[in-house]
């Protein structure tokens, strides 16, 4: 196919579905990543659109329906992040919390398939809303402008008439006799609700979160059931938290 076709094509669909991904573009126009990657380059230039993180996303004058800029990746947090949602099957609902190492999540969540994500953060409804066709659930609430999150009382209530299989939080703090900490006591109070309302809450932290003590209380060690990190994570504190009954993942 010319590469003007191609071109047209891409240009029609991202005016249709206001975000396209590299992969379904190639598997589509039966072209290879890097020609997909070169064709998005001009229609970038032409003012088409923008790219993104393994694609891109219409221009739009209107910044609500814009999506934020791609952060810069942390290894770390990726392999986190793809090891967490794996962990997501077709079918289920998951609660995804604010913070960067969520955010990593729900990237590789976008891939994914019949899957309901429902979350606070702001960040992470519109990464998911420009870049998967899953369905997103936005708590309501007062913007948190340091946690980019939805909180209060609103947030509160609209949580308690959600049902989801599990929640993916990130956290300020995993110590052995401190418990689960977190940065401020608006978000942390917030959090609570989730954690009591979860039947299974998965924490992604990768190790410099280990050891740490934050300044607001969020949960005992006894109520999580799951934490994602990486191999850098101190082994006598995994061994200590393990034989409490905590899964340990390490990527």
């Amino acid at each position: 196919m010319l590469a003007a076709k191609r071109r047209q094509i891409i240009a029609k669909l991202i005016r249709q579905q206001t975000s396209v991904q590299v992969s379904d573009l190639c598997a589509r126009l039966g072209a290879s990543p890097s020609t997909i990657r070169r064709d998005l380059e001009h229609l970038e230039q032409q003012k088409v659109l923008e790219r993104t993180y393994g694609g891109a996303v219409l221009v739009t004058a209107d910044p609500i329906l814009k999506p934020p800029p791609s952060p810069s990746l942390d290894p770390e947090k990726e392999r986190i992040g793809a090891a967490a949602a794996e962990l997501i099957g077709e079918g289920e609902t998951v609660f995804v919390g604010p913070g960067t190492t969520t955010m990593a999540v729900a990237r590789h969540l976008a891939a994914k398939e019949g899957v309901t994500v429902v979350t606070d953060a702001l960040d992470v409804a519109s990464y998911l809303t420009h870049h998967s066709q899953l369905p997103v659930i936005l708590t309501g609430g007062q913007v948190e402008r340091q946690e980019t999150a939805l909180l209060g009382h609103v947030a509160e209530l609209t949580l308690r008439e959600l049902r989801a299989d599990r929640a993916v939080l990130g956290v300020g703090g995993i110590h052995v006799t401190e418990g689960i900490t977190g940065e401020r006591l608006s978000a942390v109070r917030f959090m609570r609700i989730v954690i009591d309302l979860m039947p299974e809450v998965i924490l992604v932290a990768d190790h410099r979160k280990w050891g740490r003590v934050g300044p607001a209380f969020l949960a005992p060690l006894e109520a999580i059931d799951m934490i994602v990190t990486d191999t850098k994570a101190p082994s006598a504190m995994v061994w200590d938290l393990s034989e409490l009954g905590i899964k340990i993942i390490q990527v």
